[in-house]
């Protein structure tokens, strides 16, 4: 049943605080734009990739620049590169070859990464063992606004085909986006604020994908024009899945049925650009578990963002280049249940009013006697207004409105000491704000005592590393790292229900900062016949902040705990912790066939985590694979397999269940083709493939998930029909 009771839509976008952004940045770009002589582009100390994205080195071109032809890229695994640690990179055809409605569905099988698989429509990504409010996801250099750090059911507003790109990013570069990014920075990069006039003034796409294991289909579209400098953007998607198969037979409500679109709009010069996007973004999915033939619980969220960003290449006055980012977003969205006799109501509303902004000044190289220094500085702002309130009475709500500032200065320097050696040093320093109303003591739940007003932190992070290039095409890196986050609103003032997890679940006020201290060593090979990339990491956590399932059953207020048991209880505690762990990932080019090459890969990774005395409750297995891959021009095939191993390191605690492993077997074939002379002077490109994800039809438990283990299957047997035409 998905017919929802009339739910009051969102207005129009709002700011929803202080303008953070200040005029004199879009103003000066502006002007200067079409004006300052034009500067060799420098990347970003440690920070760009091998194919560097629009967040750290924009590309920008105009009518008369000559195209460069790059051939398709595929990756298998990671993708080897030159920065401190490793960035897990991957590409269009990756994510539009995998079955599933996020982003973290392409990403869950890299190295070092899984997700949460709540639901459908909500997957959310964990690096190293650690989510929510430790994985920063973000999209054009803009966090995604969201409230998915709340709750593994809450979605990502953001659908796969509207993706160019995403790279996973670890360590000191991590510090460029915020300190609550200790786990890592999920980078996505799309075309909706366009950096380059298209070569003929016109680029047009269409895609779309059908998948067997819940009769799903996407399809999208996106379109560029431009001339003389104006770049317009347009780009729309719709996507519907029923409930999918699993070994057991469906697995009820994992529905999803999403759609939105989006307008951009840039100028672009000889030494720079800027532009700004309008995007909305509409999602209904189903929630899985034990009490969905019952209640049919369900999420109807709806996302309204603005965003903004440039580059302007000063050359002058030891500035070298100037960027910003800044975004506004209105978030709602409705947890709805079914109740015999009043039928569907909603039982708690989130909304989420946030802005944000950025900016980076990259100063010129400049010779020292120790060698060859460039780097960068920016200052970074954010205001939240984080809302869950039970709309069903009687109901406590499960965070009255809390209020977030923050603002944050960040310093990256590299030094070339040698051709052969690098020097890293970075830091940033933030002062946070969190403004909301929690319980301290809940020992007595008819009288519990309150905490009512703001707590202030102020977190100070540093890193320094070293990269030093061997023979045989060798990289080492050594990376010491300092972290400090800053609790959320949720781990602090948390004190009612959550319809969709089935919780009820309680913050504490007094919660200290959370602290890590981390050391990294990597070992890398990223060219030549032979290529991997491995990472050994150890962190030791002060004040490690997590959900604790208590064993006390809740109703639907706090007095109704240790009475009812509708809803599980979980309170938010720190601990000491340390987790380490290692990740490898390799690629043989075996020998020339046919048109192309053939090759193996494999990969492996673990983390294990532990407080003094028991173990961190939902870390992932440990994982094997490998594969085999023929690639050519125009062709790309892979059978893989991966293995998670039995998880038996659980919270005693908790009484957290083990979980048994699985094997996965993967398959894709895909065909890539180019037609030049095309429509209105363009090249047509098409790409049309097939992949087959877990054809073994195992069964497959996520130990990782909040979901009780034996609740909810993960897709079973699945094929996947895709396809792309794009004009160039």
């Amino acid at each position: 049943m998905r017919s929802l009771m009339a739910i009051e839509r969102l207005g129009m976008v709002r700011s929803g605080g202080s303008r953070i952004l200040p005029r004199f940045i879009l103003s000066s770009a502006i002007s200067a734009l079409f004006v300052l002589p034009a500067a060799a582009q420098t990347a970003l100390p440690g920070i760009v990739i091998t194919n560097p994205s629009p967040v750290d080195q924009a590309p920008v071109t105009t009518e008369s620049s000559t195209p460069v032809q790059v051939p398709p890229t595929f990756s298998a695994l990671i993708i080897a590169d030159e920065s401190f640690v490793p960035v897990t990179v991957v590409t269009e055809q990756d994510v539009l070859a995998t079955q599933g409605a996020t982003i973290t569905d392409t990403l869950q099988d890299r190295p070092g990464i899984t997700g949460t698989t709540f639901a459908g429509g909500a997957n959310r990504p964990i690096i190293r063992g650690l989510d929510n409010g430790r994985v920063r996801v973000q999209e054009n250099g803009v966090s995604t606004h969201d409230v998915s750090t709340l709750s593994e059911d809450h979605a990502i507003p953001i659908d796969p085909n509207a993706v160019r790109q995403i790279e996973v990013i670890r360590g000191p570069a991590t510090l460029r986006f915020g300190s609550q990014a200790i786990g890592g920075v999920v980078a996505v990069e799309t075309d909706r604020i366009p950096t380059s006039v298209p070569r003929n003034g016109f680029t047009a796409e269409v895609k779309g994908g059908y998948s067997s294991v819940d009769d799903g289909a996407d399809g999208s579209f996106a379109t560029t024009m431009g001339a003389q400098g104006f770049v317009i953007h347009a780009d729309g998607f719709v996507r519907s899945a029923d409930d999918y198969d699993t070994p057991r037979g469906k697995q009820f409500n994992t529905f999803v049925d999403s759609d939105g679109f989006a307008l951009g709009f840039s100028l672009v010069g000889r030494n720079g650009f800027v532009g700004v996007s309008y995007t909305e973004f509409n999602s209904l999915y189903g929630i899985p578990g034990e009490e969905a033939a019952e209640k049919q619980p369900r999420i109807e969220l709806q996302q309204k963002k603005v965003q903004a960003k440039g580059e302007l290449r000063v050359g002058d006055f030891g500035i070298d280049t100037l960027r910003f980012w800044f975004g506004t977003t209105d978030y709602t969205h409705d947890e709805v249940i079914f109740e015999d006799g009043e039928g569907d109501i909603v039982g708690t509303r989130f909304n989420n009013l946030e802005t944000e902004a950025r900016v980076e000044l990259q100063h010129t190289a400049i010779e020292t006697s120790l060698g060859r220094l460039k780097g960068a500085l920016g200052v970074q702002a954010s205001e939240r207004r984080t809302t869950g309130f039970g709309v069903a009475e009687p109901v406590d709500g499960l965070l009255d409105p809390a209020q977030t500032r923050s603002i944050a200065g960040f310093l990256f320097e590299e030094l070339q000491v040698s051709p052969n050696l690098r020097l890293q040093a970075a830091g940033r320093v933030e002062r946070t704000t969190v403004d909301g109303r929690g319980i301290t003591d809940f020992s007595d739940v008819n009288n519990p005592i309150f905490f009512d007003g703001e707590r202030s932190f102020t977190p100070v992070s540093g890193s320094v590393g070293a990269l030093l290039d061997m023979p045989m095409g060798l990289t080492a890196s050594l990376t010491l790292q300092h972290t400090e986050r800053a609790p959320e609103a949720q781990e602090l003032y948390s004190k009612g229900v959550h319809e969709a997890t089935e919780t009820f679940e309680i913050g504490n006020p007094l919660l200290d900062t959370e602290e890590a201290n981390s050391i990294e060593l990597g070992l890398k090979k990223s060219e030549g016949r032979f290529r991997f990339d491995s990472a050994l990491f150890y962190t030791r956590f002060e004040g490690f902040i997590f959900k604790q399932l208590t064993g006390v059953g809740c109703g639907e207020t706090l007095a109704d705990c240790g009475v009812e048991d509708e809803l599980d209880q979980i309170v938010f505690q720190q601990r000491k912790a340390t987790f380490h762990g290692l990740e490898i990932a390799a690629q043989l080019d075996v020998a020339p066939v046919w048109n192309g090459i053939w090759g193996i890969d494999g990969q492996y990774d673990f983390v294990r985590a532990r407080f003094e005395g028991d173990n961190v409750p939902r870390i992932p297995p440990h994982r094997l694979g490998g594969g085999i891959y023929y690639r050519d021009t125009n062709w790309f095939a892979r059978l893989g397999v991966l293995h998670a191993f039995d998880q038996d390191d659980v919270n005693a605690e908790s009484d957290e269940e083990e979980t048994p492993g699985y094997t996965l077997i993967n398959a894709e074939l895909s065909y890539t083709d180019t037609f030049a002379g095309g429509a209105l002077g363009s090249d047509t490109q098409f790409t049309f493939g097939v992949r087959g994800e877990n054809l073994g039809d195992e069964e497959v438990l996520n130990h990782a998930s909040f979901k009780r283990r034996d609740e909810v299957l993960l897709p079973g047997a699945s094929v996947k029909v895709f396809g792309k035409i794009k004009l160039n």
